[in-house]
């Protein structure tokens, strides 16, 4: 249902954005298909699976209007870039300020490209014993994904009420 919501909904938005392992989900609806697209680097490989030009390198990719974005952090990062884009510069550097989004991290290890073999093979180790396979998924209790699916269901329809109301 949430992958022909987005096939439905994606014709019609300014944007169709994704971030972290989102951006599976854009794929397995075919929206990244034949497009340049980052995730989470634990999902990277999957994209390629689904058709989408995988970006591991990239922590935002803007491929016409589907914008993807890395690891949770890059959520942020997205965000002021699509104010940017949709409002202007200034009006981005407003809002990292109001959020007060100064990033510091004590350690340079952030990205692949930048983690020392040992913390690279220590987070795949890590990554892989949280990993939920796909028939752990399924096996996912009925009412938890009834739950998450009604939840999703109303936020659409108050959306959708929201947008067509006046004013």
């Amino acid at each position: 249902a949430v992958l022909a919501w987005l096939r439905a909904v994606h014709p019609h938005t300014r944007l169709t954005t994704s971030v972290c392992s989102g951006a599976l989900i854009l794929a397995a609806a075919g929206l990244v298909e034949g497009r340049a697209a980052t995730s989470h680097w634990a999902a990277m490989p999957l994209l390629g699976r689904f058709g989408a030009e995988a970006r591991p390198e990239s922590r935002i990719v803007r491929d016409g209007k589907v914008w993807t974005a890395a690891g949770v952090s890059a959520g942020i990062d997205l965000a002021l870039h699509i104010a940017a884009d949709l409002l202007d510069d200034e009006s981005a550097r407003v809002l990292q300020l109001m959020i007060e989004y100064d990033p510091q991290p004590p350690f340079d290890e952030g990205h692949m490209s930048k983690a020392s073999p040992e913390v690279r093979s220590r987070a795949r180790r890590e990554m892989a014993r949280m990993a939920v396979s796909a028939g752990e998924a399924i096996a996912l209790p009925k009412a938890l994904v009834r739950r998450w699916t009604d939840v999703l269901m109303r936020v659409v329809r108050r959306e959708r009420g929201a947008l067509a109301a006046p004013g």
